[in-house]
């Protein structure tokens, strides 16, 4: 079930995150969605981002279902791999794993969060590095008095609990929440390919979030942060399952002084450890046997961020400010089994530092113009690596220690808003953007059924350079945005085909007949075009919307990747679309959401294709008392097949049929 996206920003003060820096004047050249989840604190956050026109996960399968290392989030047709092209931030905190780049979803849904705010396009000069497609921002709720509970049954003997209590205290507040959820889960393989392996896939996730704000000075506060989470998955066969916990600590001072100097500093800590199974199912799926062990993948993220906002009068703003992340991490596995028992070991990790240095000015001479250029210097380091196996109880095969590596690398972005009038407005910007690899590109195998995929310990970081032109027309009750845009991604690191099993390939070992050996490589690029619509309009208890997204992107390719020249990006649809229709009166709420992914290939070399899939959800709820609300919602209303991966060997895997559930919900 889909989210309304909020024509303005929240202005209740009771809602509105205060304790954060003001939106700067740089956000009137971007293509904004901010999305409105005051309304709904139940509703999973990758719902809710559904309502971006053109974002995605790599995989069509969501939190409940993917593998976890699938679920990075990117936009505009930038993918490549599962790693995110997109910057999620909580409350100025960089949100992925800091092993692989993926998003840990079911951690998310323990937060109260207050609006999430999605910025499209690269050279988001404050975010820093990683934002080749956007940023989306969550931010925290506070200053606000609530005791909420949610409990939802579903299909297939599924639970979705949470609850929270924020309370104001003097001039701060402090809050709790939790989540539960868990599922016996649907049998991912569709019918008439299933064999004697397949079963349901089962799951199991809960989290919990911690958050005390504190003033320290009349403009000053104090915010502390902690949440922590844990998933388990199973991918519906023997030694498909994966666990996957993390704590999070943030401190972060803000100074709102409205009349001088304004700024804010932070520092976090991110601490993950993950685990993974892989199975090669033989010919006919009549068994399975255990391929690969990753019994142990632990990372830590630290990093740092300040920001100051000088007073220079009505017409200029300046930021400046500075940041540091350091992620670590190393995979443990053990593979080459006969049996349960493993032949094989493999570690292999290293460690990335990044520092950097930002300015972006906004000059606004009069109030129908607003001219924006800014830049991140940013050096960055790739140290320590390593990989090393051994035959278990005998000799070193390979103990290899990678040279470390240095650079630097900027974002830059330059832009102009003009407002033709108090409702119409219009936008360009020219751009550029970076992306380290993730540790998990350069170190870290993995599998997908037959298939085996080698880590790459020389990638270059990813280089973005792009152009786009809009225009916005807001009134009270509607909304329009529109955005051409042109990307090139430099260096784009994607799943290159090398060769065809049976056999024993480097990196990966043995990869069973049919399936294919890959490794990451940096292709020359990935170009991307295209445009996005947005549309919301608001009359009384009725609210409508419709959005669309169009991606026209090739790879530019050579050597020994020259295959891929001309091709799609594997995973990027042509077409994402959807539309809803909501009431809401004081007792009744129904909302109907309909969306459209096109047709999409799963594999790099175009060959294997995934069917464009329509779904529709729907809900409703009704006040039964004041403080006591029934609900009914049903996902994927019509069971429609939404294909979310295809292997080798013509197996295709489905994401959520459909599901109904039935709760309550209260709140005081």
């Amino acid at each position: 079930m889909q989210l309304p996206v909020a024509i303005t920003a929240l202005t209740d003060a009771d809602i509105l995150v205060v304790g954060t820096l003001a939106d700067p004047r740089s956000d009137s050249a971007y293509p904004v969605t901010r999305i409105d989840v005051a309304d709904h604190p139940g509703a999973r956050l990758e719902t809710a981002l559904q309502q971006a026109a053109g974002l995605q996960q790599f995989r069509r399968s969501d939190a409940r279902t993917a593998n976890p290392t699938s679920q990075g989030i990117t936009l505009r047709g930038l993918g490549g791999n599962a790693s995110s092209r997109v910057l999620l931030l909580l409350d100025d905190v960089p949100q992925a794993d800091p092993f692989g780049g993926w998003v840990s979803w079911p951690g998310y849904d323990a937060l109260n969060l207050a609006r999430i705010t999605v910025r499209r396009g690269a050279g988001q000069v404050t975010s820093g590095a990683g934002a080749l497609g956007g940023v989306v921002e969550l931010d925290s709720l506070q200053y606000r008095d609530l005791l909420s509970g949610r409990l939802a049954y579903g299909s297939r003997d599924s639970v979705d609990a949470k609850a929270s209590v924020l309370r104001k205290l003097g001039a701060g507040s402090i809050s709790l929440s939790g989540s539960y959820a868990r599922g016996d889960g649907f049998v991912p393989v569709v019918k008439g390919q299933r064999g004697a392996v397949d079963r349901a896939a089962p799951y199991e996730q809960a989290g919990l979030a911690l958050r005390a704000v504190a003033p320290v000075s009349d403009n000053t506060e104090l915010q502390a942060n902690m949440r922590a989470f844990t998933d388990d998955r199973d991918r519906g066969f023997d030694f498909s399952d994966s666990q996957n916990k993390g704590v999070d600590a943030s401190l972060r001072l803000v100074n709102r002084t409205m009349a001088g100097w304004q700024w804010s500093a932070l520092g976090y800590v991110q601490i993950r450890d993950f685990a993974n199974r892989f199975g090669a199912i033989a010919a006919g799926r009549n068994s399975v046997a255990l391929t690969l062990d990753q019994y142990s993948v632990p990372s830590t993220g630290l990093g740092a961020r300040i920001e100051v906002r000088p007073p220079l009068g009505d017409k200029v703003e300046l930021r400046l400010g500075s940041d540091w992340r350091r992620t670590s991490g190393e995979t443990n596995e053990n593979f080459f089994f006969t049996g349960l028992v493993p032949g094989r070991s493999r570690r292999a990790g290293g460690q990335s530092d990044t520092i950097g240095f930002f300015a972006e000015g906004s000059y606004t001479p009069n109030d129908n113009l607003t001219l924006t250029l800014g830049g991140h210097a940013d050096r960055w380091k790739i140290t320590n690596g390593f990989r090393k196996e051994v035959n278990i109880g005998g000799t070193v095969r390979s103990d290899d220690v990678f040279a470390d590596r240095s650079g630097w690398e900027g974002t830059g972005r330059g832009s102009i808003a003009l407002f033709v009038n108090d409702s119409v407005k219009l936008r360009g910007a020219a751009y550029a953007g970076w992306r380290l690899p993730t540790l998990n590109e350069l170190y870290r195998p993995f599998r997908v059924g037959a298939d085996a995929t080698a880590a790459n310990e020389l990638l270059t970081p990813e280089r973005v350079q792009g152009v786009e032109i809009g225009a916005d027309l807001e009134t009270d009750a509607l909304s329009l945005r529109a955005t051409a845009f042109a990307n090139r991604l430099k260096n784009a690191i994607a799943n290159v085909g090398l060769g065809i099993g049976p056999g024993n390939f480097p990196g990966v070992g043995f990869v069973a007949a049919g399936g294919v050996y890959r490794q990451r490589q940096n292709l020359d690029a990935i170009a991307s075009k295209g445009v996005e619509l947005e549309f919301d309009y608001r009359s009384g208890p009725y609210a409508f919307g419709a959005r669309y997204a169009y991606v026209d992107a090739e790879v530019d390719a050579s050597g020994t990747a020259a295959l891929l020249d001309g091709l799609r990006p594997a995973q990027v649809p042509r077409h994402f679309a959807s539309a809803s229709v909501a009431y809401d009166a004081d007792a009744f709420r129904a909302e109907f959401d309909v969306r459209y992914v096109g047709g999409q290939f799963e594999d790099d070399i175009n060959s294997r294709g995934l069917d464009d899939a329509l779904t529709v959800d729907a809900g409703f709820s009704y006040r039964l008392l004041d403080k006591l609300r029934l609900e009914l919602r049903g996902e994927n209303l019509f069971d429609r097949r939404v294909e979310a991966a295809i292997g080798s060997d013509g197996v295709i895997e489905r994401a959520t049929p459909r599901t109904i559930w039935a709760g309550i919900a209260v709140e005081f």
